[in-house]
């Protein structure tokens, strides 16, 4: 941390500035190398719908960099779904078994060494007493070979019948996933980078960034994986914003400073998003609104989600999510682990004093595409309110129009045009020949 010395406003007197501890102006050494070649080859990968079961979903599809590596949507429909973003709709031939449930996360720095627990409730983190060194809830069956943190979240959209890999029975690949079948010969993934690994193109591409796959390793699908994982360090590497560039000594408009002293100091945002990344990476109960149908096993007939509590099983976890990165927020809505605001202004409000959130809560916050399901069962059952109620961690605070206004304008100089804009950008096409989305 830096201290700054900081005026409120330009022209104040010098005995009005105020000293603030702000985070050290990021660099190179807070990522971790990149091949381009590498990225190059992940940029297809991510981009081609080859990965999902039914060859119609694409890591983009949820993740796409015209709603900011997201998709604009509280809660996504993955499998079942047509369109792209906020115009996806559920296709009235394969209707979606349900929502996503959890609104899907910008992409921004997951390169970044710092970043060593991923998905709102950590459900992967680095863990050096593993062998591989990753905990994840495949636990020691885990397929050794991901090359980072990043690589290894790869594996669980694929999987998943409702975000890539199809429901029961509709494709080899959710059929080995309905049978268990996930590492080995036969398994999901397996089947996945055979498909890959079948288009001459991919096993040129394949052969020239891997060299024990030129000698005559097949691809395997952690091999897909550390591919993707490159390009997303390398796309959305955002360190340019700004507030990056006053770090190393630039200024900023009025507003904005007044919105940084709030932030750091009086309306206590950093102490949860500190650092350079505006992230503690750490698991907090801010009470906030559950919609959609919650992290339910399937044979269980509820919508709750108790966040962390469900990867430690620990009572003082519950309804705890994990701390998001602020950069680029201004562009990520909707806001929340399920989406449930639209608005960032009405969002820092009930997050800063959530004491009122879900009696004051409108359904119009939401962006949710038709489906025939009920998204409001928590919102309609007092005991499962009062449960999340029950859980805040943090201390509320009162703030006004004109200091939400600030924040915001402090929340804009973390915009950064160019990891927004991207640095390879969509392909005009991918090896498989299957439709991109744009």
């Amino acid at each position: 941390m830096r201290k700054f010395i900081l005026p409120l406003a330009a022209g104040m007197a010098a005995s009005s500035a105020f000293a603030l501890d702000l985070p050290s102006a990021i660099s190179d050494d807070d990522y971790a190398p990149v091949s381009v070649k590498e990225a190059e080859l992940g940029q297809l990968l991510f981009y081609d719908p080859i990965l999902s079961g039914n060859k119609n979903i694409s890591c983009a599809t949820c993740h796409h960099p015209k709603f900011a590596t997201g998709d604009g949507v509280s809660l996504s429909l993955g499998e079942g779904g047509i369109g792209l973003g906020p115009n996806r709709v559920a296709d009235p031939n394969n209707m979606p078994e349900q929502r996503i449930p959890r609104h899907a996360q910008g992409l921004f720095n997951l390169g970044a060494k710092e970043f060593t627990r991923l998905f709102h409730d950590g459900r992967i983190e680095a863990d050096p007493t593993k062998p591989n060194g990753l905990r994840t809830p495949m636990d020691d069956d885990m397929t050794a070979g991901f090359v980072s943190l990043l690589s290894a979240q790869t594996m669980f959209p694929v999987l998943s019948q409702d975000e890539m890999a199809g429901h029961t029975s509709e494709n080899d690949v959710s059929k080995a996933v309905r049978t268990g079948r996930i590492t080995g010969a036969g398994g999901a993934w397996d089947i996945i980078a055979k498909r890959v690994e079948s288009f001459e193109d991919y096993q040129t591409l394949f052969n020239d960034v891997y060299p024990d796959i030129k000698a005559g390793r097949a691809i395997a699908f952690t091999d897909i994986s550390n591919a993707i994982a490159a390009f997303i360090e390398f796309e959305w590497r955002s360190d340019t914003s700004a507030f990056d560039a006053y770090l190393r000594g630039g200024s900023l408009p009025d507003n904005a400073v007044t919105g940084i002293e709030l932030f750091y100091s009086s309306a206590g945002c950093g102490a949860c998003h500190s650092g350079p990344f505006q992230t503690d990476h750490g698991f907090h109960a801010t009470g906030m609104v559950q919609i959609g149908p919650g992290k339910a096993a399937r044979f269980e007939s509820h919508a709750r989600d108790t966040g962390r509590m469900r990867v430690t099983g620990a009572s003082e976890d519950a309804y705890k999510f994990r701390t998001p990165s602020l950069r680029n927020v201004t562009k990520t809505a909707p806001y929340g682990h399920a989406g449930a605001y639209s608005n960032l202004a009405e969002f820092i409000k009930v997050h800063a004093d959530p004491k009122d959130a879900f009696e004051n809560y409108s359904r119009g916050s939401a962006v949710l595409p038709s489906l025939p399901d009920d998204p409001w069962w928590v919102l309609t059952r007092p005991k499962e309110v009062a449960a999340i109620e029950a859980a805040v961690n943090i201390s509320p605070v009162k703030l006004t129009e004109n200091d939400i206004n600030s924040i915001i304008a402090f929340l804009e100089t973390l915009d950064d045009p160019q990891a927004l804009n991207g640095r390879l950008g969509i392909p005009k096409n991918v090896p498989s020949g299957l439709t991109i989305d744009r």
